[in-house]
């Protein structure tokens, strides 16, 4: 497996997903500044010119969402995923789709200090941390005792939030994040 990577990307969620799961796997450095991830070779793995990118034998696959679904259930010995007849499965699908549907943008636009337009699909930060709340409940992770790819990537966003200098203001999120970055395996930037 070819991890395509940049220390300064999102691709570093993507690794803590590989980290997690405990599989051998290459870093393929990719220079931003020379935009590698332009190149006609890149582009015919990730169309969209960006990171992450797994290349796993004839299998492509680019959004770190993507790769973290493919990796938690290529890999069931990680115990990342609910299997795929458990009752569990769905909130597991849905927590995986929103990390990057309504909470990115709606923190995005909360970072960038933008109104949240109905119009444009998602809700407003405020409302994507209440649900996040809701479904972290006591904790310690979105499964309870269960860390699962729904933590690096719902995780991950409020990481990256912290890393800008921001924290939600939320003490039951702050602490969630405080248990994700102390995790051995857990995500490391820059």
């Amino acid at each position: 497996m070819k991890l395509y990577f940049n220390p300064r990307s999102r691709a570093v969620i993507a690794k803590w997903m590989l980290d997690e799961c405990g599989v051998e796997y290459e870093l393929v450095p990719i220079s931003l500044e020379k935009k590698e991830q332009k190149s006609p070779e890149y582009l015919k793995i990730n169309p969209a010119g960006k990171l992450p990118a797994l290349v796993d034998g004839a299998t492509r696959l680019f959004e770190n969402a993507a790769i973290c679904l493919y990796l938690a259930d290529k890999f069931p010995q990680a115990n990342l995923a609910p299997k795929l007849d458990a009752p569990e499965r769905g909130r597991y699908l849905s927590l995986m789709v929103y990390s990057t549907s309504q909470l990115e943008p709606s923190m995005g636009d909360h970072l960038m200090k933008t109104p949240t337009l109905p119009q444009r699909g998602w809700t407003e930060f405020e409302g994507a941390l209440n649900v996040v709340e809701q479904e972290l409940g006591a904790g310690p992770y979105l499964f309870g005792d269960w860390f699962t790819a729904a933590d690096v990537m719902i995780g991950s966003m409020f990481i990256w939030m912290r890393m800008f200098g921001a924290k939600p203001g939320r003490p039951t999120i702050d602490a969630y994040v405080d248990r994700l970055l102390a995790r051995p395996k857990g995500i490391r930037m820059g």
